[in-house]
């Protein structure tokens, strides 16, 4: 018997792209930018700005699941200037934690893109997270 799906459409894309998928246990987040609500960039050219808002995009989508940052267990970022990124590195992974709450104990991957859905995007964030009790978090 297939799992049942919940799918989450309340992002400023949401026409075009779901914000989030459940399926059983695990929820699968649409790649996170730095927009806001309408849909606005926040922070062009600014790269600290733009973790703080992908990630608290993040962590929107996932309380619409009942989730918190605490049930992510993958993610991976991409970037369209890797060497932009790691040279402030430990800002930005600084900046991860306090958006995590703490040091994420999580697996991650790091990509470099030629770019991203707009020119002003610097980052993407998509993540995976798993919920002990799927009913609690649907």
């Amino acid at each position: 018997m297939p799992a049942s799906r919940r799918v989450v459409r309340e992002g400023p894309f949401r026409k075009i792209i779901a914000d989030g998928v459940q399926v059983g246990d695990t929820i699968y987040l649409s790649g996170q930018v730095s927009v806001d609500g309408e849909g606005r960039t926040i922070g062009a050219g600014d790269i600290a700005a733009q973790v703080k808002q992908a990630y608290a995009n993040v962590r929107t989508v996932l309380e619409s699941f009942g989730a918190t940052m605490a049930d992510v267990v993958d993610e991976t970022v991409f970037v369209t200037d890797i060497d932009g990124f790691l040279g402030r590195g430990d800002e930005l992974f600084g900046l991860r934690a306090e958006m995590f709450g703490g040091d994420p104990q999580i697996s991650q991957t790091l990509v470099q893109v030629a770019r991203l859905g707009s020119a002003d995007w610097l980052l993407e964030i998509k993540c995976i997270a798993r919920v002990a009790d799927a009913a609690q978090a649907g």
